[in-house]
Order: C-alpha cells, then sequence, then structure tokens
C-alpha cells in the first residue's frame, strides 16, 4: 500500500511548531467526533497554509481519539483498490484520516470513486484532499463541493495588506495584539516568505509579552535590518554622510552583496521622489495611490524635506551611475558605493541652498 502513518507530532512529515500547538490548543475545546468535518477540501498553492490545516484537522481528530489511524496518499500513483479498505467501514471501530495530496493529480476512475463515496461518507472516516485549485482536476474539486465538503482557503498571499493581515492574524491565533505598523515593520525586515514571518511570529510571542507594537519588532529585528543596504540608502537621503559610509562599511563586512546596496540606494531616492511628487497627505490615503504601504510614505515624506525636484534628478543621476558600475562588473564595487553615497547627499545639499 501506498500510504503511511504519521507520526503524533507531525503531519506530512512537517514538524509542528510551537504556533501550530497554540493555535491546536486554542482550537480544540469542545471539539467532538460529530464537529470533525467528513470531507475537508484545502484549496490553494500556499504550502504553509496548506501543511498547518492538515496538522489542525489531525490535531482536532487525535483530541477525539488519540489512537486515530492517519494516512497520507500522493493522489497521482493511487489505485483506487489501495484507499478501498480505509474507506469501508471497520470491523474493530476506530476514527482513520485518509489525507489525499495534489488531488487535482487523481486518475479519473479514482474521482468517480471519491465522489461517490462522498455523497454518503463513513461517520468514522475524514477525508482531507489537498487540491491547488487550478483549472487541472477542477472538475473533482467542483464535485467535493457540490458534495458538502469543508472548504479551507490556502491560496497563495499576493498583495501587501493580505500579508499584514496574516502577521496580525498569526499574532492573534498565539493569544498575542499586534499593530498594522508593527506587522509593516516585521514583513520589511522578514521579507514576503510565509513561513519566515510565522516562524517571526512565533518567536516575538516567545519573547514578548504578546503586545506587538512597532517598537518591539524594531528592537527584535534592529540587527537583521541593519545589514541591508536600506540603512545606507536612509542616511544619504537625509545627508547623514558618516553614518552612510558607517553602515555601508559594516554591511559589505558582514557580507552584504553590493547589488542590493546599490538596488537599495536608487528605490531610496524613487521613493522620495514618488512620495515628494503627491505632495503632502495622510500616508493611509496615499498608500493605494502610490502602491505603498502606509509607515513607507511616513517615512518617505520624513526624508524628503530638504530636497528639491533638481537634487532628486542629479540624486537618480548618481543613482543610475551606481547601478551601472556595481552590475556592469565594476573593478571596485565597494568604491562605486561609496561614490554613490557622496553624490546622493551632495545632491540634497545642493538641492537645498
Amino acid at each position: 500500500m501506498s500510504g503511511f502513518a504519521l507520526s503524533a507530532g507531525s503531519a506530512a512529515g512537517v514538524p509542528t511548531s510551537r504556533l501550530d500547538l497554540a493555535a491546536g490548543r486554542a482550537n480544540m475545546g469542545g471539539v467532538t467526533a460529530a464537529s470533525l468535518a467528513p470531507i475537508l477540501l484545502v484549496v490553494g498553492d500556499e504550502e504553509l497554509l496548506a501543511t498547518r490545516a492538515v496538522t489542525e484537522a489531525v490535531a482536532k481528530a487525535r483530541s477525539v481519539d488519540p489512537d486515530v489511524d492517519v494516512r497520507e496518499y500522493q493522489a497521482g500513483a493511487l489505485l483506487v483498490g489501495e484507499i478501498a479498505e480505509m474507506l469501508s467501514p471497520s470491523l474493530f471501530g476506530g476514527r482513520r484520516v485518509l489525507v489525499l495530496r495534489a488531488g487535482q493529480d487523481a486518475r479519473k476512475d479514482l474521482v468517480a470513486a471519491l465522489l461517490a463515496y462522498a455523497k454518503n461518507p463513513d461517520p468514522d472516516v475524514q477525508l482531507i484532499v489537498l487540491h491547488l485549485g487550478a483549472a487541472k482536476g477542477k472538475a473533482f474539486a467542483d464535485g467535493l463541493k457540490a458534495a458538502g465538503a469543508t472548504v479551507v482557503p490556502a491560496a497563495r498571499l499576493k498583495g501587501h495588506r493580505e500579508r499584514v493581515a496574516f502577521v496580525r492574524e498569526e499574532i492573534r491565533r498565539a493569544g498575542g495584539k499586534c499593530t498594522d505598523d508593527a506587522a509593516e515593520v516585521l514583513i520589511a525586515a522578514v521579507g514576503n516568505d510565509l513561513r519566515e514571518l510565522a516562524a517571526a511570529c512565533s518567536q516575538l510571542m516567545a519573547d514578548t509579552d504578546g503586545r506587538i507594537g512597532a517598537e518591539t519588532v524594531s528592537r527584535y529585528y534592529r540587527g537583521r535590518v541593519e545589514v541591508t543596504g536600506f540603512t545606507v540608502a536612509d542616511a544619504a537621503m537625509v545627508g547623514d554622510v558618516p553614518a552612510a559610509l558607517e553602515a555601508l562599511r559594516w554591511a559589505l563586512h558582514v557580507g552584504v552583496d553590493p547589488v542590493p546596496i546599490a538596488d537599495a540606494i536608487a528605490d531610496g531616492v524613487r521613493t522620495v521622489a514618488r512620495v515628494a511628487a503627491a505632495g503632502r497627505g495622510d500616508p493611509f490615503q496615499l498608500a493605494g495611490t502610490l502602491g505603498m504601504p502606509a509607515w513607507k510614505i511616513r517615512s518617505a515624506q520624513q526624508r524628503a524635506r530638504g530636497w528639491t525636484p533638481e537634487g532628486l534628478v542629479r540624486a537618480m543621476r548618481a543613482a543610475a551611475e551606481c547601478n551601472a558600475a556595481v552590475k556592469g562588473g565594476s573593478d571596485d564595487r565597494a568604491y562605486a558605493l561609496e561614490r554613490a553615497v557622496f553624490s546622493v547627499a551632495a545632491a540634497r545639499q545642493d538641492g537645498a541652498r
């Protein structure tokens, strides 16, 4: 048989994190056999969300029956006869959970058998089907929905606001509170990968009292942010050459590649130019127009003070020259970055005269 039993602390071979356990404990209250969905359809291509859906479903099943038999299969390699035993009534009783991954790859005969089963599922069996949600195998997913399957969305997050909401929900699930600004600062420091964001949220909850603000995130992730090019760019944009050079030399010393530093300088100039051109206004109202998070607009508004349109043009030219030198294989990329720092700061000072 192609299935295999899952260990008590994992689903799909993925260790259960503290955040998953906390969420599981939070959802265990009041769970009964009758409350377990006989068919669970997890739709989407975000691995973290899909894995979590399986983890939590298995945890709920084990809260009802610690000896539940959990098995996992790949739909594309599964034959109809292989799941007959799992889906048929058991002579010895006991709950069973069948996890079917890559449901979009299931063969037609397997799809037909599972859709027929879905019309009258065994109350002691929970069928969990993971499906990417695309056109391939759509009839299978639609059939399960029509049969009354409980649908859990697991689509990849695409927009910044969705990731902010994800971070806030991660903290809330773990029993804490998180502001929008804190979530945005965390995303800026950690990046967009949901696994890294979830791990960062878990660590913040473990190290704090659970009330997460922007200052809290900055304090814990300051070291990580300081070795990026954005610290260099921010200092150069306000004309603080010593601070910019110190950050630049430290970033290069710890191994930060020159290319993202050059990109950060160019991004810093472009961001200030766009925000300055938009005029003064509420950052949250400008966020939709400019396509930037409110915290970034607020920061750019502060750095825009002292800049003139002519100065920004000169700074953009300096940033472009730096990018060309760094990405074009300059013999001394560190020198190209230092020259850009001086040029950007000089453009600001010249424009302010």
